[in-house]
């Protein structure tokens, strides 16, 4: 049987709720938000999503994430093109390549900064990829934070004709990714060729689809690049490429109640990120090793 059978038994379905994304500057560089959004605050434990590029740098420029903190998220990094260098306060000091994963646990809080590395500077640079944050359950929200690097051959990868699914994080199509998750979570990077058609795993509750490039049809419906697409629980979706067209699926089991969401910090406390908050303010996150003298102050902080 092929790894593209849908057994799903529901109701052939569409598009419940269509979010364009609002554009961010982060570091220099613009981005499409598209979580979190009023009308959808998640998806399964996905919190936050930031289409990055496509874009190209000058020589001389790039990315400049300052140091900034995180409390109860984990952050996963996923490029198509393009490189960034990571630091962060466990002294990690690590470049993400297209097709790795960089995969932070925040937990009880990190700080950490993303740059453009200084020889990839000399020239004119493109980047494209997905940045995102997964709520951690109640359970290890306070979890001793940690960093992980997966290279690209350790990710599944399926093939089929003229469509190829690479399973990031989580379980889709029987395959599942070695980086560890904390919940049920559906995040797979999918290349489409023009006309070819692509059933959704249905073993995740809830699951959305994000359009990084391209023109989709489902259900007669027409979607293209920066759309995020969000499914009813058991309808059966088939994607229908009308160009080559690239997509990222996520999803997963629903998160354990609610989560507030201000700034960098993500907790299922209000009092919690209060204290977030504080601490930054005193610099008790610790400093981002090579990168110890410059940092993002608190939103609406009165300067030291």
């Amino acid at each position: 049987m092929s790894w593209l059978h849908n057994p799903s038994t529901g109701p052939e379905g569409g598009a419940d709720l269509v979010i364009t994304p609002i554009s961010h500057d982060i570091g220099g560089l613009r981005v499409r938000r598209a979580l979190p959004h009023v009308k959808r605050r998640m998806v399964g434990p996905f919190v936050f999503l930031d289409h990055i590029g496509p874009a190209t740098f000058e020589a001389g420029k790039g990315l400049d994430v300052r140091p900034h903190p995180h409390i109860g998220l984990a952050t996963i990094t996923y490029l198509m093109q393009g490189r960034i260098f990571h630091r962060d306060t466990l002294g990690s000091a690590q470049e993400i390549r297209p097709g790795e994963v960089n995969w932070m646990t925040a937990g009880r809080g990190i700080a950490h900064s993303e740059r453009t590395p200084p020889e990839s500077r000399t020239q004119a640079q493109p980047i494209l990829g997905i940045q995102s944050w997964v709520a951690l359950p109640k359970e290890v929200e306070e979890a001793e934070p940690g960093f992980f690097h997966y290279q690209g051959e350790s990710l599944p990868q399926l093939e089929d004709g003229g469509i190829v699914a690479r399973v990031i994080a989580g379980e889709a199509y029987g395959a599942s990714s070695p980086v560890e998750v904390f919940c049920g979570t559906l995040y797979v990077d999918v290349s489409l060729a023009t006309g070819s058609a692509l059933p959704l795993p249905d073993e995740h509750e809830e699951r959305s689809l994000h359009v990084i490039s391209g023109e989709i049809e489902i259900a007669g419906e027409r979607f293209g690049e920066g759309q995020l697409l969000i499914f009813r629980p058991g309808d059966a979706i088939t994607v229908r490429a009308l160009t080559d067209s690239r997509l990222m699926l996520l999803g997963g089991a629903p998160l354990d109640g609610p989560r507030h969401i201000w700034w960098n910090f993500v907790s299922s406390s209000k009092e919690r990120i209060e204290q977030a908050k504080e601490n930054w303010v005193s610099r008790r996150f610790g400093l981002v090793a090579g990168d110890e003298h410059d940092y993002i102050p608190l939103p609406g902080a009165k300067p030291a």
